[in-house]
């Protein structure tokens, strides 16, 4: 178990980089500009794995339903929105806010699907994220 949690600390850690670098190059430019460049060379970079490990194009691609490719588009959006919001309202407020919202769909989508789960501890974890959120803009 300790390893997946690793995995997903590290992935953490890079998104909050990802976010802070597209953020420093659309101030350079525009929010899109950045996402562009992120998704290109992303692209490139995955290209490049996926050729030389086998396994790019997997067995039907071709035939899946659309909604099965809409992440592609979703993932512009988020990235191209937290390189507008960094410079913004900040790397701690964009985060919070972000993970905010995960909290929010992920409770959501749970209930929609029947996945069991606590509600009251899920409902909690937003209200303390959003809470520190509101702790972070209290002047001094």
């Amino acid at each position: 178990m300790i390893t997946p949690i690793l995995y997903a600390v590290l992935a953490g850690l890079l998104v909050g980089l990802s976010r802070q670098l597209n953020g420093r190059l659309a101030l350079s430019g525009s929010p899109l500009i950045a996402s562009f460049w992120n998704h290109l060379v992303g692209f490139i970079a995955l290209t490049a794995l996926g050729l030389a490990i086998g396994g790019l194009i997997p067995a039907g691609a071709a035939t899946a339903p659309w909604h099965a490719y809409i992440g592609g588009p979703i993932g512009v959006v988020f990235v191209a929105s937290g390189s507008w919001l960094i410079p913004r309202i900040g790397a701690v407020n964009t985060a919070l806010l972000v993970i905010g919202g995960q909290m929010v769909s992920g409770v959501v989508l749970d209930l929609a699907r029947g996945t069991p789960s606590i509600l009251w501890a899920s409902a909690l974890g937003v209200v303390l994220i959003l809470g520190g959120m509101a702790l972070t803009q209290r002047r001094r």
